[in-house]
């Protein structure tokens, strides 16, 4: 077990309530096959891990990071006698699979804590040195130095300013 805080994003569908079980069962004790340090096959117990968050990272095409989106999965949460701590991916869906629109969700919830909510307790961002994306090339030497090879980002520069400038309004 992780004794963390771990996230738990969201359906694609958009909907908080995968999220909400996830958030259920990891905060129960587990008991897990794994290898001991002695290289044997062990059963390990967890006490179960309530650090745990939901991520909402938007669905069916629609961003869920605005406020009505955020106070909906705060009831959620509220229902399932699940603590209000909520993580807003600025990627994926909140952002359209559009990188460069990743800084408007991340200033926009900024904007929300600045207003008073309390349940936000962090953000992603998808960011690399360098902005863009990449395929990997047959010929590794054809890779560009910086740029994801995953999902698309945000550069190194933009990715700076937006964190610096909600440390000033924070």
């Amino acid at each position: 077990g992780l004794s963390m805080p771990v996230g738990f994003k969201n359906g694609t569908d958009g909907s908080v309530k995968v999220a909400l079980n996830a958030l259920q069962s990891a905060k129960q004790p587990h008991h897990f096959l794994g290898i001991d340090k002695h290289g044997k096959v062990s059963v390990f117990q967890t006490r179960g891990n309530a650090y745990g968050h939901i991520i909402l990272r938007g669905g069916e095409g629609k961003p869920n990071y605005d406020p009505v989106s955020v106070q909906a999965a705060e009831a959620e949460l509220k229902k399932a006698n699940l603590p209000p701590r909520i993580v807003v991916d600025c990627s994926h869906g909140n952002s359209n699979k559009d990188y460069r629109l990743q800084p408007i969700v991340f200033e926009s919830t900024i904007q929300q804590i600045v207003n008073g909510n309390t349940s936000m307790v962090g953000m992603m961002l998808e960011s690399n040195l360098n902005e863009g994306g990449q395929s990997i090339p047959e010929d590794l030497s054809q890779l560009k130095y910086g740029v994801s090879v995953t999902d698309k980002c945000i550069n190194w520069a933009d990715t700076e300013r937006i964190i610096l400038a909600a440390y000033d309004r924070l």
